[in-house]
């Protein structure tokens, strides 16, 4: 989809932040809706697409298993 999204959990990570996170999901929302900045009556629907987006992250960061490393989030 884009070269330019940045990779949150390399094989071996530190603590990814929740200021990562949700960088990480306004720019794939900003990707897919097409916009930078949605306009006034758009607003509400953009941010609950960069929350939900989020959570998905957080919830796949904190799921996935790498083997031979030390878990990149630990469960909350």
């Amino acid at each position: 989809m884009c070269r330019s999204i940045k990779t949150l959990r390399p094989p071996v990570a530190p603590e990814v932040t929740e200021d990562d996170i949700h960088a990480a999901a306004l720019q794939y929302v900003r990707k897919v809706s097409g916009f930078r900045a949605p306009a006034a009556h758009n607003r509400a629907a953009f941010d609950q697409a960069v929350a939900a987006v989020a959570a998905a992250t957080s919830e796949l960061l904190a799921s996935l298993e790498v083997r031979g490393a030390v878990r990149a989030r630990p469960q909350e």
